[in-house]
């Protein structure tokens, strides 16, 4: 399995794109997994940051931004067309977005209709620049059930849509990752590895919580020392070598936290059953 660090990791942190390669690949990581945001806010610099990760030996994996399901579609696509291109500068296949910002089950049918519509619009507009349009399992979204998922899927209907697994999301939903990684195999495209410490610190993810400097990290865990179980989760999913994760580490001590991390993934994850892009 080809593991990432995310730039997201270090959003409250004074440090280059550079500097993280060259610790990346210290420690034997495959890949960034570029945020958004810091790539729009690199600016004239973007391309001697992608050549400068590129020649520590280390690739980015994927991109990761939000587009908006709702409002003004063409400021949307003006912003999806954005990231599209710096997608293929930096050599990703793959964008990551949420299925919109509000929960399955309060979305009604016309609404729904409108965001799978908008979704295979931007799958199509990805799809001309050769990318995938990866969709993050997560609450809050289209994509917070198991069953929301396949039926958005099928909604969509378009060859450019892949599924970003977020085993601990899929966890909180109350599937069970393994089986549900089974139903929806042929469709991921990438993990998102994180683990907490009990149901009760979920809020911990929550995105307000997230993205602020102040924001509580009690309850954060490194991946095999929390409540949900990725020790069974690997050896019987039998992922492959060209299986793509990134550890999405929001806590502090971010690089003592996956470096530690990496090494027990080493262990934990055994090559069987390739995951298709």
């Amino acid at each position: 399995m080809k593991i990432s660090i995310c730039t997201i990791s270090f959003r409250h942190e004074l440090v280059s794109l550079t500097e993280l390669a060259r610790w990346a690949a210290e420690n034997r990581f495959d890949g960034i997994e570029l945020w958004g945001v810091h790539a729009l806010n690199l600016g004239e610099s973007l391309v001697p940051s992608i050549d400068s990760v590129w020649s520590q030996g280390v690739k980015f994996s994927m991109l990761s931004d939000y587009f908006a399901l709702q409002g003004e579609e063409a400021k949307v696509l003006r912003r999806a067309e954005r990231m599209f291109q710096i997608a293929r500068q930096t050599g990703v296949s793959k964008v990551r977005t949420f299925a919109g910002g509000r929960a399955s089950q309060v979305v009604g049918g016309h609404e729904r209709a409108d965001a799978a519509r908008r979704l295979n619009h931007l799958c199509e507009t990805a799809a001309g620049y050769g990318l995938k349009l990866v969709v993050e399992i997560h609450p809050n979204s289209l994509a917070d059930t198991l069953e929301s998922t396949i039926d958005l899927i099928g909604e969509v209907d378009h060859p450019a849509l892949r599924i970003n697994f977020d085993v601990l999301h899929v966890w909180e939903s109350g599937a069970d990752p393994l089986g549900a990684f089974r139903q929806l195999q042929h469709y991921v495209a990438h993990f998102h590895l994180k683990n907490v410490r009990s149901r009760r610190d979920l809020n911990v993810f929550e995105p307000a919580n997230v993205y602020a400097a102040a924001g509580d990290r009690e309850g954060m865990t490194p991946l095999f020392e929390g409540a949900c179980d990725y020790e069974s989760f690997f050896r019987e999913a039998g992922l492959g070598d060209e299986a793509e994760a990134s550890l999405e580490w929001f806590g502090h001590d971010a690089r003592g936290i996956l470096k530690h991390d990496r090494l027990r993934l080493a262990a934990a994850s055994k090559p069987a059953v390739l995951i298709p892009s």
